[in-house]
């Protein structure tokens, strides 16, 4: 025996001490010595409250505990694996890359827009433009929409100022959408989605 004592109420710290382990151990593994030396504080202090305190000898002491000195019930368990039970419970995360506005320079621009296949979108955008950087999300939102119906791309106007000044785009942002080589709408500003959405969908009919 650990302890004894006489009192009804120490007792009923102890039954609650022997729940609190048997706990633990079937909900989180194996119990921790700071476990052991938490609870049994709370043991301690309860006999003590109770005018019963546990003697010296009656004390638990884990500074040096030895597996053959304590019982079943207070053993810690090696540790297998990974030392986390119900792994399967821990939920899973994947991350997948949606699609995003390509960035387009004047070396590839009759290529990736004048000679495209499909209809492009294209915003004139800067580094240091707050209100290009939110009308570029909204962009990267109709890139993912609109794939396979459209392409989008970002073309820095600072570093390409000939085609910024082909067509005439003095502020930023300005979004251009071309069909078959042409420009065939265009939308100035920051706009709210909805504005983009429906300046694609007529060159997408025309």
């Amino acid at each position: 025996m650990l302890f004894s004592s006489s009192s009804p109420l120490v007792s009923l710290s102890v039954l609650v001490l022997h729940f609190s382990l048997t706990f633990d151990i079937h909900t989180l593994g194996p119990v921790s010595i700071s476990r052991l030396r938490s609870l049994c504080g709370d043991l301690t202090m309860a006999s003590h409250a109770c005018g019963s305190p546990f003697s010296s000898s009656h004390t638990l002491s884990f500074a040096n505990p030895k597996p053959s000195s304590l019982p079943s019930l207070f053993r810690l368990r090696p540790k297998t694996g990974t030392g986390i039970r119900n792994s399967h419970l821990r939920p899973r995360v994947s991350c997948r890359r949606e699609p995003e506005a390509a960035v387009v320079t004047g070396k590839k621009w009759d290529e990736l827009i004048l000679k495209s296949e499909l209809p492009v979108l294209v915003e004139f955008y800067a580094s240091w433009c707050g209100p290009c950087r939110m009308v570029r999300r909204v962009i990267d939102e109709l890139a993912t929409e609109y794939a396979g119906k459209l392409k989008c791309f970002i073309l820095m106007a600072d570093d390409d100022l000939q085609i910024a000044d082909n067509y005439d785009i003095k502020a930023v942002p300005v979004v251009l959408l071309f069909k078959n080589g042409e420009k065939h709408q265009s939308v100035v500003g920051t706009m709210p989605k909805e504005f983009y959405v429906a300046a694609i969908e007529k060159v997408l009919v025309s």
